[in-house]
Protein backbone atom coordinates (compact mmCIF):
# COMPACT_ATOMS: atom_id res chain seq x y z
CA UNK A 1 0.00 0.00 0.00
CA UNK A 2 1.33 3.48 -0.83
CA UNK A 3 1.43 6.15 1.81
CA UNK A 4 -1.67 8.35 2.13
CA UNK A 5 -1.30 12.07 1.54
CA UNK A 6 -2.41 14.67 4.05
CA UNK A 7 -4.65 17.45 2.68
CA UNK A 8 -2.56 20.62 2.54
CA UNK A 9 -5.46 22.82 3.62
CA UNK A 10 -6.10 20.69 6.72
CA UNK A 11 -2.41 20.70 7.59
CA UNK A 12 -2.45 24.51 7.66
CA UNK A 13 -5.73 25.00 9.53
CA UNK A 14 -5.91 22.28 12.19
CA UNK A 15 -3.69 20.57 14.73
CA UNK A 16 -4.19 17.65 17.09
CA UNK A 17 -3.99 17.82 20.87
CA UNK A 18 -2.16 15.19 22.92
CA UNK A 19 -5.45 13.40 23.61
CA UNK A 20 -6.34 13.31 19.89
CA UNK A 21 -8.88 16.13 19.76
CA UNK A 22 -8.79 18.62 16.88
CA UNK A 23 -7.78 22.21 17.62
CA UNK A 24 -8.91 24.95 15.21
CA UNK A 25 -8.91 28.72 14.96
CA UNK A 26 -12.05 30.52 16.06
CA UNK A 27 -14.54 31.24 13.28
CA UNK A 28 -15.77 34.75 12.50
CA UNK A 29 -12.62 36.73 13.33
CA UNK A 30 -11.23 37.57 9.89
CA UNK A 31 -12.98 40.87 9.22
CA UNK A 32 -16.00 42.97 10.20
CA UNK A 33 -15.04 43.39 13.87
CA UNK A 34 -16.95 46.68 14.10
CA UNK A 35 -20.23 44.76 13.81
CA UNK A 36 -19.29 42.27 16.53
CA UNK A 37 -20.00 42.84 20.21
CA UNK A 38 -17.06 43.21 22.57
CA UNK A 39 -18.15 40.03 24.32
CA UNK A 40 -18.05 38.09 21.06
CA UNK A 41 -14.58 39.42 20.19
CA UNK A 42 -13.32 38.47 23.68
CA UNK A 43 -14.75 34.97 23.51
CA UNK A 44 -13.26 34.32 20.06
CA UNK A 45 -9.64 34.81 21.10
CA UNK A 46 -7.23 31.95 20.63
CA UNK A 47 -8.33 28.53 19.44
CA UNK A 48 -11.17 26.11 20.08
CA UNK A 49 -11.70 22.35 20.16
CA UNK A 50 -13.90 21.02 17.36
CA UNK A 51 -17.04 19.02 18.08
CA UNK A 52 -16.73 15.26 17.59
CA UNK A 53 -18.82 15.26 14.41
CA UNK A 54 -16.59 17.90 12.79
CA UNK A 55 -13.39 16.34 14.12
CA UNK A 56 -14.25 13.04 12.46
CA UNK A 57 -14.34 14.75 9.05
CA UNK A 58 -11.05 16.57 9.62
CA UNK A 59 -9.24 13.45 10.85
CA UNK A 60 -10.11 11.68 7.61
CA UNK A 61 -7.89 14.17 5.78
CA UNK A 62 -4.92 13.84 8.17
CA UNK A 63 -4.27 10.09 8.21
CA UNK A 64 -1.03 10.18 10.24
CA UNK A 65 -2.04 12.78 12.79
Amino acid sequence: MPKLKTKSSVKKRFSLTASGKVRANQAGKQHGMIKRTNKQIRNQRGTTILADQDARIVKKFMPYG
